[in-house]
């Protein structure tokens, strides 16, 4: 038997529906018990991996926050410096420090340093003198860029004389 509010009986051959009494509402209805466990146990599944999708969602957008905020420091160090050269080591330092921090801090670099070289590509075709820089340079930053997103050591890109400081 199920749980419906009419049942198909067969009799003789023929269909038949008995009509049942309007079930009781509230705590004294008795569903079946299948659909219960099935309705609770799918409640359940959904509920667990909402909890755990956000914990990992949050997690993720806190990696890419600090990630964003070491390429923030990597870029105020490099405007502090002012030191000629230094611009490939601080781009993969930026890269290095933020992708350290995750797969959220890893994502921010990758963005924030793509963003930056496709902005100045754009920004280069509509200025007269453009930035001084061509592509090669634009390859090379790219390459610092990957280098210190892959954990390589940002110093190999170190020129010398560059206070310790950074």
């Amino acid at each position: 038997m199920t749980c419906a509010w009419r049942q198909l009986l067969v009799s003789a051959g023929k269909a038949e529906y008995k009509k049942q009494p309007p079930l009781p509402r509230g705590r004294d209805r008795q569903p079946c018990s299948l659909e219960v466990s099935t309705m609770k146990l799918f409640t359940g599944l959904v509920f667990c991996s909402l909890v755990l999708g956000a914990s990992g969602l949050l997690s993720f957008l806190g990696e890419a926050a600090r990630g964003t905020w070491d390429m923030l420091r990597a870029y105020n160090d490099m405007r502090e410096a002012n030191y000629i050269g230094a611009d490939k080591y601080f781009h993969a330092r930026g890269n290095y420090d933020a992708a350290r921090r995750g797969p959220g801090g890893a994502w921010a670099a990758k963005v924030i340093s793509d963003g930056r070289e496709n902005f100045q590509r754009f920004t280069d075709r509509f200025s007269f003198g453009g930035s001084g820089r061509g592509a090669e340079d634009s390859r090379a930053d790219q390459a610092a860029n990957e280098w210190g997103r892959s954990g390589k050591d940002p110093n190999h890109f170190r020129p010398h004389g560059l206070p310790d400081k950074y």
